[in-house]
């Protein structure tokens, strides 16, 4: 009877063998436990490569539907042991947490008949602190996956954003996150850092970039594969049906997912086909005509508006999961659906304060040669940006022998990487916002939204639908993280101002020239303010 036993217990789950390295799995299972699997664990084992849970293990070995000893097994056993196997494996702490992970990382390592690694030299397991990253990436993406990119050597403060944000997470349990900021701001590095600090209430913690836009449907075939490679084998044939396939996933799952970069799926203009608020004007005949129009929505580029709809469902519909955007610009889903009280919330992350700052001077070595009101005048200048500062504290070692006084004295403050950033977020902007920038930078006192209506007048245009313009476009720039808010005024930061009036300068008012009138105020006026900010400021320009 007992051999009769031993028998019905190793056809248990046989099909597993099929699928599944067993014989290999079990010399390596059992050199972390320091002796054989016993009979009864193997079979437990098989039974989670089918893909059974406890309860249907339970009621193959035992004819009863009670899971508790089956649960009990597990946890003091195999999943020990599978954690210490895949540890000393990857040199770093991995947790087995559910009976449906056992699989998955079971795969990742490589214990699966026919799994292949597709980056030839990263191990099958990829672990950041028991962080998955995608192995599975489009191929354009691939470097933007791994451990590398994505570890915060160094990290400066924030910590004040990363309580709140921690709060939402796990305390009031919110399902999208939007990370806000200009560019170099730290969204990124922001991100990975709250990745690492709550990744411990999640079953999976999965960290993609989108900076090389990846097509929607690889990028939900891929997270659906990372969480439930069962569910990926009846995938789904529409978007709409693999958004609803992932959603089951986070309501199946406690997952925290990272999607970085998402201005990289936002448009920037006509070539991405987007719509655009056309506006009237008069010409010297007194004939209303439809001009270039003032104001661009932000949208999605051509082809990519399925993430908005994804963005739309992650927020409207229940799961227990959260998904964290990072983004230059904010989507106008997120825009629609955030709120104190609602499970989706945005911050806008801004400069770092001087304290923090400083920090980056010290490690670029450069507090030793200048002096604390030197450094501080720096930082002000560009206003606490972590990237910029690491930009032209590079500069300042190579060019002035870390004389941070000297570099100051020379004048250029936006140059190389700064002015490309700059650039890449102004090219973006439609008619109306560039032109209530360079307004903003020649009067760099905080000023309302009223204000500005009651200041400046659109020409050939009602007072009425002048306001309703300049109250959209505030509102774009506000949402493209270019301007800085204080309660219910706004300014620029000081290195904005100066590359908005270098543009000014640099270009000589070509866009003033434009026959058909763009600027909101007359070209005198606009030059006078522009002659004052030069004066005042001490520049040497001709205009």
């Amino acid at each position: 009877m007992a051999a009769e036993d031993s028998h019905r217990l190793e056809e248990d789950f046989i099909e597993a063998k099929n699928n599944w390295e067993l014989e290999k799995l079990y010399v390596d299972l059992a050199s972390a436990k320091g002796k054989a699997l016993t009979p009864v664990e193997k079979k437990f084992l098989r039974g989670l490569l089918c893909g059974c849970s406890p309860a249907e293990i339970a009621k193959v070995v035992y004819q009863s539907g009670t899971s508790s000893t089956v649960r009990v097994y597990l946890s003091n056993g195999l999943y020990k042991y599978i954690e210490e196997m895949l540890s000393n494996q990857v040199g770093d702490s991995v947790k087995v947490k559910t009976w449906s992970r056992v699989t998955q990382l079971l795969e990742k390592a490589g214990y699966k008949k026919g799994w292949f690694n597709l980056q030839s030299g990263i191990s099958p397991i990829k672990v950041h602190k028991d962080m998955e990253l995608d192995l599975l990436a489009h191929q354009s993406t691939q470097l933007e996956n791994n451990s590398e990119s994505i570890t915060n050597s160094v990290f400066y403060g924030r910590r004040q954003e990363l309580a709140q944000v921690r709060a939402w997470i796990l305390q009031e349990r919110c399902r999208v996150v939007v990370i806000l900021g200009m560019g170099g701001i730290g969204k990124t590095a922001f991100s990975v850092k709250l990745a690492e600090e709550i990744q411990d209430g999640f079953e999976y913690v999965i960290w993609r970039s989108l900076q090389f836009a990846p097509p929607l449907e690889v990028l939900l075939d891929q997270l659906i594969q990372l969480i439930s490679p069962a569910s990926h084998t009846n995938s789904a044939e529409t978007v709409e049906s693999k958004i609803s396939q992932l959603i089951d996933c986070l309501r199946s799952y406690r997952c925290l997912i990272v999607l970085d970069r998402v201005d990289s799926i936002l448009g920037c203009g006509d070539n991405d086909g987007l719509q655009e608020y056309p506006t009237l004007t008069t010409n010297s005949a007194g004939i209303q005509n439809l001009l270039t129009p003032l104001i661009t929505p932000i949208r999605y580029r051509r082809g990519y508006e399925g993430y908005g709809e994804l963005i739309r469902r992650l927020g409207d519909l229940p799961h227990q999961s959260c998904v964290v955007f990072t983004s230059r610009e904010k989507p106008q889903e997120i825009a629609a659906l955030e709120g104190e009280e609602l499970p989706v919330r945005s911050l806008k992350l801004t400069g770092l304060n001087p304290e923090e700052s400083i920090l980056i001077l010290k490690a670029k070595g450069l507090t030793n040669k200048s002096s604390p009101e030197e450094c501080q005048v720096l930082i002000e200048r560009y206003a606490g940006n972590p990237l910029f500062i690491k930009f032209v504290t590079t500069t300042i070692q190579e060019l002035f022998d870390g004389n941070i006084a000297e570099f100051i004295e020379q004048g250029t403050i936006v140059f190389g990487d700064i002015r490309t950033t700059f650039d890449q977020q102004f090219n973006r902007l439609s008619q109306l916002e560039k032109h209530l920038l360079y307004w903003l930078s020649l009067h760099p006192n905080f000023i309302s939204v009223r204000d500005l209506q009651r200041n400046i007048i659109l020409p050939g245009l009602s007072p009425q639908m002048s306001r309703r313009l300049i109250l959209e476009a505030m509102e774009f720039l506000q949402r493209r993280s270019l301007i800085e808010r204080q309660a219910s005024c706004f300014s620029l930061t000081p290195v904005l101002i100066e590359y908005i009036v270098e543009r000014l300068i640099e270009e000589n008012f070509q866009l003033s020239k434009d026959k058909d009138g763009y600027l909101f105020m007359s070209h005198t006026i606009f030059a006078e303010h522009l002659k004052n900010y030069i004066r005042d400021n001490g520049l040497n320009a001709e205009i």
